[in-house]
Order: C-alpha cells, then structure tokens, then sequence
C-alpha cells in the first residue's frame, strides 16, 4: 500500500518520469489553487451555515460572534499544522520504528490521506482511533445532508403552498411520509452520483457545490439584512435566548457549540485535498493560500449569516434559516435558495462518500485479489454517443448499501440541529486538534516544554474541553428529542 516516492526532498519533483506520471508512479496531479479553493469551500460551507443563526442566538451577542471567530482560528491553525504532515520520513512510513517515526535517511513519501499520515507518523494505535472516528463521522455527514435535503425539499413545496394559500394554511404543512420520500429521492439521486470513481474525477462537482454554497449563504445573508432594515430593529440580547433553568441553557449553549464546530471542520479530508494539487509549485504552499482565501471568506460568510439572522429574528430565530419559515416571500427565492441547497449537498455527500468508497475499494482489493466480483471492471455502454462506463459490481453493491443504510438511519433521527451538533462535537477534539498538533510535533520533532510544545499542548487540552462540554450537550438534545 505504501508508495515509493524517487525524489530524496519533499519538494524535489523533478524525479517525475512524464507530465502523465507523477513523482510516485501514480497519475500525475493537476489541481491548482483554484481547485483548492473550491475543494475548501465544498468542505467547510455545506448544511451547518444554516444553523449559524439559531447557535448565535443561544449564545447571544458577544459570545456568538466570538465563538465562530475562535472555530476559524482553531480551524485555520489546525489545518497548517495538517499541511506540514503530506509528506513523511519513508522509513517511518514503510514500517519503521512507532516509537521513533521521524528518524530516515531523509527520504519522504506522500500521505496521501488523513490516516496514511497518523499510520506514517504516530503508528497503528493511532490509525485505528483516527480510522474510526473518520469514517463514522463521514457517514454521520450522509445522514445530515439527507435530513437537510428532505428539509429544503418540503421547504419548497411550503413556500409555493403558503404563496398560494396564505401563511395560515393548515393544508401547507408536511407530514413524516413526505419528509420519508424526499429522503428516498435523495438517496436515489446519491447512489447515480455514487458511480463517479474517485475523488480525482469530482472536481466539476465541488466547483457546482462551492457555487451553490456561495449563492444560498448570500441568499440568506440578504433576506437577513433586509428584514432588519425594514424592521428597523436589531433583535436579540447579550446573553441569547432565555432557558427556563440553567441547566436547559447550559445545554443549549453546548448544542450551539457543537453545531458551530459542524459548520467548519475540514482538515479530515485536507491531505486529500492537498494531494490532488500538482507539485509545482509545492503542494503545502498551495494549500495553506487556498486555506487562508477560503477560512476568510466562509468566516466573513459565517459572521454575516448569523449575525444578520439573529438580528431580524432575534430569539425565535429558527433552526435552520432557509427552512423555518422566518422568510416567506420573495417565496420564488426561498425557493431558489433552497434549491441551491440541494446542489450544494448532492455534491457535499460525494465530496465525504468518496473518503470511504475509495478506501473500501482499496482494502477488498488488497483481501481478495483473485476475485472477479472485486476487481473485474465491465464495459457498459450507458447511452449512445457516450464513452463506455466501467462498471464494477463490488462498487455497485457496496455504495448502494452504504447510501441506503445512510437514508434509513436519516429517517429515524430527521432532528437537524442535534445531529449536526453531535457530529461536529464528536470529531472536534480527536480529529481536528489532537491528532494534527501530536502529527506536527513528531514530524518536526518539538521537544518537550519547549514554549511551542507548551502552546501546543494547551491548544489541545482547551480543545479537549470544549469538544467534551459540547458531545455531551448534543447527546442530550438528541435524547431529548427521541423520547419527547
């Protein structure tokens, strides 16, 4: 599994054999910093931007602007400190010593996955930890888009109903068996999309959702501010909204934390972003300009949705903004924002989906190499005119499998805010802060209470902390729900 890199620098490429084949033997990369960008974006802005407005709202005015501010430092460091761990000491990665991985002969390899690098630098005990919470979250990531999806989708069908109707009509609302087959409609849309062969094949995909991210957070960031201008108010207050006990305000707080950390983590898949890149100029510089150009701008995004949200609607500012019908008309852009939302997460689902199809197709490659059900691809001829398609049966089955254990598992928790929470707290700690700040200090050797070890340290103890207050929230909200 392990590839052999020619070059002896990280940044020595011109070992590669031909513009076809890259400094590995593998196919030669051709992102550039624009791809990246898009890459980003498709990552970072997906379903959580629409529950910025109901977090900032528990938090109330200082501390909800404070706290998206603090998620995209957190994000943007944690995301450098990834990029400097693409590439690894071979010798580490090809089976050296856990105890000192960073020791070689000065021979790199590529990573070229969050987990190849936790394996080529902090050794198996750690890939097993970092695999499983990975692909728990990416899965976790199909039942929410799901859950949106089927909201945006039942938002439409209301706004259309209310514009006809009036506000008040009782026969405008939705029932479960509605929400059950927008749900399996998307499913259907996702196991087509699911054909697509890898990660390296979907940039047109992210380049549509990073648009569509773009337009429905403008979207909502405008009907946002015009209500508040047309109101000429600025609802809300200091502290947010009001609980009924402090502990239902506590855990409130922490939902809204956790749905703040869902709104941003990305670095899961950075290394697989930074390995479509091409090699000149170097990937991690590549990287970390895309990385500041798209932290910025879904920051700014973040602050103005949220803010904006909270100010027209102040405590009854709905769980999702798109969706609670604080908007009603102009109800044909409702419509259009909504509709850009569905896009958005047709792609947002690939761009997650892929980590897990890539490396189940990798694994049962590696078990069973003789078998023609794993590995025998077939020329299908899809429509005329069109190139063949190679049609793998192990893919078709699996990915099928998986979308339609992701649709079931959205049909029993359709609770959209405590879902994005949970995910968002679970990963937070473990995958965006501990395992790159323990990566980054073996790959430069950091040496014990140096004053960068000491930051380091306490950025993932702080981390700690913060992930534990909101898991523990989350899970709360959705036990909450589940049984009320």
């Amino acid at each position: 599994m392990s590839p052999s890199h020619r070059g002896s620098h990280p940044f020595d490429h011109a070992a590669a054999a031909s513009p076809e084949i890259d400094d590995d033997g593998r196919a030669a990369r051709t992102g550039n910093l624009w791809t990246c960008m898009a890459h980003i974006i498709t990552g970072v802005i997906g379903a959580g931007v629409l529950a910025l407005s109901w977090s900032v709202a528990q938090l109330g005015w200082v501390a909800g602007p404070i706290a998206i501010i603090c998620f995209a430092g957190v994000t943007y460091v944690s995301a450098v400190l990834l990029s400097h761990c693409y590439r690894s000491p071979a010798a580490a990665a090809a089976g050296g010593s856990e105890e000192s991985p960073s020791s070689s002969s000065g021979k790199t390899r590529r990573n070229h996955t969050y987990m190849d690098a936790v394996r080529a630098l902090l050794g198996r005990k750690h890939t097993y930890v970092c695999g499983t919470l990975q692909y728990l979250y990416l899965y976790g990531i199909g039942v929410a888009y799901t859950i949106t999806t089927a909201t945006c989708l039942g938002a439409i069908k209301k706004a259309n109903c209310y514009h006809g109707q009036g506000r008040g009509a009782a026969r405008c609302g939705s029932d479960a068996d509605e929400q059950h087959l927008f749900m399996l409609l998307f499913g259907l849309a996702q196991v087509v999309l699911s054909f697509i062969p890898n990660f390296h094949s979907m940039a047109w995909l992210s380049a549509v959702a990073a648009a569509m991210s773009f337009t429905y957070a403008t979207i909502g960031l405008g009907l946002g501010l015009a209500k508040t201008v047309g109101d000429g108010a600025i609802r809300g207050g200091v502290a947010g909204v009001p609980m009924a006990t402090t502990a239902q305000k506590v855990w409130r707080v922490a939902q809204a934390v956790g749905d703040i950390a869902f709104a941003y983590p990305y670095t899961i898949v950075l290394l697989e972003i930074q390995d479509t890149l091409r090699s000149s100029p170097p990937e991690g510089e590549t990287l970390r300009k895309g990385n500041v150009v798209a932290v910025l701008a879904t920051t700014l995004f973040y602050l103005c949705v949220g803010c904006f949200g909270y100010a027209a609607f102040g405590d009854a500012a709905p769980g999702n903004l798109l969706t609670g019908f604080g908007f009603y008309e102009p109800y044909w852009l409702v419509d259009f924002a909504n509709a850009c939302i569905v896009l958005h997460l047709l792609g947002g689902y690939q761009f997650f989906s892929q980590q897990i199809f890539t490396v189940a197709d990798r694994w049962l490659a590696a078990r069973f190499p003789e078998s023609a059900f794993v590995n025998r691809t077939y020329a299908v001829r899809v429509a005329p005119g069109l190139p063949r398609y190679g049609l793998n049966l192990q893919r078709l089955c699996l990915r099928t499998a998986y979308v339609a254990s992701t649709t079931a598992l959205a049909v029993v928790f359709p609770y959209f805010n405590e879902v994005l929470g949970l995910l968002g707290a679970l990963i937070f700690w473990p995958l965006v802060i501990y395992l790159p700040v323990e990566m980054y200090c073996v790959q430069r050797q950091v040496r014990p209470w140096t004053p960068t070890w000491v930051a380091l340290k306490g950025f993932s103890v702080g981390g700690f902390a913060v992930g534990t207050f909101a898991f523990i929230g989350c899970v709360v909200g959705v036990v909450r729900k589940r049984l009320g």
